[in-house]
């Protein structure tokens, strides 16, 4: 029998990836990264749209942190920094094609469970 008082990431091995991976806005910046390549901070933000640069930052920092985004600074005039997705972080997109796969699939399906719920309540 599980403690019920054990740590989420003893109760559910993936609670940490989830953590990490599916914040409001990582998948996005990956997303950007995978499939855009190395961007600057401004193109990264028009592309993903929505986003605050304070958030923006944020995000791209924690991910750094995490090892899945890199951050080049040139020493320029003006100073240039950009960033791309690292192997680690693009080892991820077997995860996001399942999970692509699985939404085409089942996105409908959840669309009628929640119309029918709806109805129903």
């Amino acid at each position: 029998m599980l403690d019920s008082n054990a740590a989420p990431e003893l109760a559910c091995p993936v609670t940490p990836v989830v953590d990490i991976v599916f914040s409001r806005w990582t998948t996005p910046i990956l997303w950007s990264l995978d499939n855009f390549g190395r961007q600057r901070f401004g193109e990264l933000e028009r592309r993903i749209g929505g986003i605050t640069s304070k958030v923006l930052t944020q995000r791209l920092r924690q991910l750094e942190r995490d090892g899945l985004v890199l951050r080049t600074y040139h020493p320029e005039m003006p100073p240039r920094v950009e960033y791309e997705i690292s192997e680690l972080g693009r080892s991820l997109a077997p995860v996001f094609a399942t999970l692509g796969e699985w939404a085409a699939d089942n996105l409908p399906k959840v669309e009628a469970a929640r119309h029918k719920y709806d109805a129903d309540s």
